[in-house]
C-alpha cells in the first residue's frame, strides 16, 4: 500500500507497546496506515486490529491495509473518543491503545483541505469533510475575543489580542492566504519570523478549536484506560505542548498512587498505582529522523502500562 507519509517514532512505538500475536491492538488516529501495519505485522493470524479515524482517506487506506495484513481487523469512522466510547460501551478489551495526535501529512499536503499556510485554499480545517464547523465560519463569525482566547489557549500566541483584531477588521476571509495577510500584518515586524512561520500557531489554535482536538483527548483518554485489559499498554505521540501536557498528566496521575499529603507519616487514602511509566521521559526523535522527517521534531512518545491488580508499580 502506498504511504502519503513517514510514521513518527515508529521502531520506538513498536519497542514500547511490543506486540505480541494473538493480541488486540486499537489505532485511534490511523492516518495513512503507517503504524496500524506495523502492528498488524507482529499480531499475526490470530490477532485483531481496530482502526478509529474521521478522515473518509483514512478508510480507505485501511481497506487496503486489511486486504494485506493477516490479522482480523475493523474500521471505525469516528473521532478517537468517540471510536473508544463505542468500544467501551461493546465489552472490547485491548492489549495496546496507542495514538498518533494532531494532523497527519495526509491532511496537510491535500492543499484544497485548507489546513497549512504554505498553499492558498478556502479556509476549511475540518479532518472530517462531513461536519459543520469550518476555519471560515471561526475566523468570520466568531466574536474577537472569543477568536483571541482560542489563540491563546490553543496557539499560545502572545500576540493573540492584535492577531483577532486584525482578522476581525478584514473580514470577509475566505483563503488561507487571507488569513495568512492578517496574522502578518497584525504581528509586530521584529517578531514575525523570532519563532517560524508567523502563522503557524493562529493555525495550530483555528485547527484545534474546527476539530474539537483537545477535547477529544480528555474525553479519550480515560476510555481508552478503560479499555486496556490489565497489563495493556497506553501510548501517544504529541506534537505540541497542551497535547503532551494532558497525557504525561493523566499517566502520572495514574502512576502516582497515594495522594496523601507527605507530611503525614502514614498513608490513610488508601490508593494504590494503577500504572507503570514504561517512558519515565517522553521519548523524541533521534536526529536521524529529524533529518529524514523534519516533520518528526516537536514529536514526543509517552507509554503507560495497566497494572495487574495487586500488582507493585
Amino acid at each position: 500500500m502506498p504511504q502519503t507519509h513517514v510514521p513518527v517514532l515508529a521502531g520506538e512505538l513498536i519497542e514500547a507497546l511490543d506486540p505480541q500475536p494473538g493480541q488486540v491492538a486499537i489505532d485511534c488516529t490511523l492516518g495513512a496506515g503507517g503504524h496500524a501495519r506495523l502492528v498488524a505485522e507482529r499480531l499475526g493470524p490470530a490477532g485483531t486490529l481496530i482502526g478509529i479515524d474521521r478522515d473518509p482517506v483514512a478508510e480507505a487506506a485501511f481497506a487496503e491495509l486489511a486486504a494485506e495484513v493477516a490479522c482480523a481487523t475493523r474500521f471505525l469512522r469516528a473521532d478517537f473518543a468517540t471510536g473508544l466510547e463505542h468500544l467501551r460501551a461493546e465489552g472490547v478489551k485491548a492489549d495496546m491503545v496507542y495514538l498518533d495526535l494532531g494532523i497527519s501529512s495526509m491532511q496537510v499536503d491535500t492543499r484544497e483541505r485548507g489546513f497549512s499556510y504554505a498553499y492558498d485554499a478556502p479556509l476549511d480545517m475540518r479532518m472530517d469533510p462531513e461536519q459543520d464547523l469550518t476555519a471560515l465560519e471561526i475566523v468570520n463569525t466568531w466574536d474577537r475575543r472569543r477568536i483571541a482566547r482560542v489563540l491563546r489557549e490553543y496557539g499560545e500566541e502572545r500576540f493573540a489580542d492584535r492577531i483577532a483584531s486584525e482578522i476581525v477588521r478584514r473580514r470577509d476571509l475566505h483563503t488561507t492566504f487571507e488569513l495568512n495577510e492578517a496574522i502578518t500584518a497584525a504581528i509586530p515586524a521584529p517578531a514575525r519570523f523570532a519563532g517560524g512561520h508567523p502563522a503557524k500557531r493562529t493555525f495550530q489554535a483555528i485547527r484545534i478549536a474546527v476539530n474539537s482536538e483537545l477535547d477529544s483527548l480528555d474525553a479519550a483518554l480515560p476510555t481508552a484506560w478503560e479499555l486496556l485489559a490489565p497489563g495493556g499498554r497506553l501510548a501517544a505521540i504529541s506534537f505540541h505542548s497542551l497535547e503532551d501536557r494532558r497525557v504525561k498528566r493523566f499517566l502520572a496521575d495514574r502512576a502516582r498512587g497515594c495522594v496523601c499529603p507527605p507530611e503525614l507519616p502514614v498513608c490513610r487514602c488508601g490508593l494504590e498505582p494503577e500504572a507503570e511509566l514504561i517512558t519515565r521521559r517522553a521519548v523524541a526523535p533521534s536526529p536521524g529522523e529529524v533529518a529524514d522527517n523534519p516533520r518528526s521534531a516537536s514529536a514526543h512518545l509517552r507509554v503507560g502500562r495497566k497494572l495487574v491488580e495487586g500488582e507493585a508499580a
